[in-house]
């Protein structure tokens, strides 16, 4: 028999890949429950969600739940959400940006996770390292086109680009994101909650 989300949640923290974030007090970052009916995958959380603990506690949150036509509180309820990212823990800083999520991370526990939760009834891919992991996508495959064509994923995923303002530009250059893909997101996020 496999383990519950309170033995899986002990064992992540006791993984020795973990241990830094253990020794300095830091748990992984992420929700689960077996009631949940839609599953959030991002890439990996940020300064701001590690310090508060709590997930996409940023601006790119506000613009996801505002695109997901979801409040905090049904976000935030993780009989309904769960929120697991690529990688449970902040990664760091980078050049660019936050670091890229560590190899494996998701390989090794998700889908762990993923069997405790019977009732999900479609996930969420944030952004290139989610969808190519869920998708088994070719690096040559373009996170745009993916997401133009998000009813090829359905109804198991719904691929969408990172909410970040870093990505205003991209929403200006695509404007049927906001007026085709988004109400549709709202009506699945609608159906699988009612």
């Amino acid at each position: 028999m496999g383990m519950d989300f309170d033995q899986i949640f002990e064992a992540i923290r006791a993984d020795e890949q973990n241990a830094s974030y253990t020794a300095a007090g830091i748990d992984p970052l992420y929700t689960a429950a077996a009631g949940a009916r839609i599953v959030i995958i991002g890439q990996a959380p940020g300064q701001v969600a590690q310090d508060t603990r709590i997930p996409w506690n940023d601006k790119s949150g506000d613009r996801l739940r505002e695109w997901l036509g979801m409040d905090r509180d049904t976000f935030y309820n993780p009989d309904l959400v769960s929120i697991m990212p690529m990688d449970f823990y902040f990664p760091g800083h980078g050049k660019g940006g936050d670091l890229p999520p560590r190899k494996g991370f998701a390989q090794k526990w998700h889908p762990q996770l993923l069997a405790l939760m019977p009732n999900v009834r479609f996930t969420v891919l944030i952004g290139s390292y989610a969808t190519r992991r869920y998708l088994g996508l070719k690096s040559k495959d373009k996170l745009t086109d993916v997401v133009r064509n998000y009813q090829s994923y359905l109804p198991e995923y719904f691929p969408l680009v990172h909410p970040s303002p870093r990505n205003q530009i991209w929403m200006k250059k695509n404007p049927w994101f906001e007026k085709d893909v988004i109400p549709d997101l709202q009506r699945h996020v609608s159906e699988a909650l009612s």
